[in-house]
């Protein structure tokens, strides 16, 4: 999967953020997502407001093997929900499964937090590819349903189509609060 380019012919383009502390993996989900790559060279950069503008989901990332990444989470919520769409998807992910002998954060607690906010939930390995491309799926698919239930509700009552056209901005709002309360908690 390379990058956007605006020439490229796409049906639906979402913009989705990962966020989290530094040190959790947030760059290794993406390449491992993107490019079936792991490094274990990471880089952190800043995030600033400007990162949040548009993004209709989001994977808020702690690591499983620090317990001070879980207790930041909902800090990491706070500002995600102050700079966003009060609405939107997020999937709360426990990453670093694959060390299973340093855990510090159990699954139960990880799911019990996104229970009680409303997030999905899911525990990824980036280092053996576990549940990543699960985790994006979900993600995005919860966000097309909601598209498409816009769209869906719009042809109904005669009116203009909901599906956004090129370049248009999706506004999540309201619709995915009936998806939230149904909750997503695998690991």
């Amino acid at each position: 999967m390379a990058g956007y380019r605006a020439e490229d012919d796409y049906d639906y383009l979402f913009k989705v953020v990962l966020i989290g502390d530094s040190g959790v993996g947030k760059s290794n989900l993406l390449s491992r997502f993107t490019r079936n790559e792991f490094s274990l060279e990471s880089k952190y950069r800043a995030i600033t407001s400007a990162y949040y503008r548009g993004a209709v989901g989001a994977l808020l990332v702690y690591d499983v093997t620090r317990h001070s990444t879980f207790e930041n989470v909902e800090r990491w919520l706070r500002e995600l929900r102050d700079h966003t769409d009060p609405n939107i998807v997020v999937m709360l992910i426990g990453n670093k499964s694959d060390l299973r002998h340093l855990v510090a954060v159990s699954t139960e607690d990880g799911k019990s937090f996104a229970e009680r906010e409303s997030l999905f939930f899911m525990e990824t390995s980036a280092l053996e590819a576990t549940n990543v491309d699960n985790a994006f799926a979900e993600v995005l698919t919860q966000i097309y349903r909601i598209v498409s239930k816009k769209a869906m509700e719009s042809g109904n009552d005669g009116t203009a189509s909901a599906v956004p056209t090129k370049g248009e901005k999706i506004d999540i709002g309201k619709d995915v609060s009936a998806v939230k309360r149904t909750g997503c908690c695998s690991n």
